[in-house]
């Protein structure tokens, strides 16, 4: 009788036990997804660029005031071909993640 009431004890000890080192043990976090390109993309778009633009700016302001306006029309012409690129890669980017997604689902 004494065995059988050390052993119910025991059992519920042992339980108690397990049960409160696996609420504590903590579970592995979820593994990350990939890299936010979107919040890449609009940190570059909205921190990058306007300081890159501005920093061309006052080159070209400095070139003018010195009277290389040669040099400042065709760096202002190379610059403004250069945004175009890349507003047409990015509309390029957009146009195949349109059509992917009309084909794939």
């Amino acid at each position: 009788m004494i065995a059988i009431e050390l052993m119910e004890t025991a059992s519920t000890n042992a339980a108690h036990l397990l049960s409160t080192l696996a609420s504590s043990i903590p579970f592995a976090a979820d593994e990350p997804k990939g890299i936010d390109t979107e919040g890449v993309v609009t940190f570059f778009a909205s921190k990058i660029a306007p300081i890159l633009l501005a920093v061309l700016g006052v080159i070209f302001i400095g070139r003018a005031s010195r009277g290389e306006i040669s040099k400042v029309l065709t760096s202002s012409a190379i610059a403004i071909v250069g945004l175009a690129f890349i507003a047409g890669a990015a509309t390029l980017f957009f146009i195949g993640d349109f059509l992917i997604n009309l084909i794939f689902e």
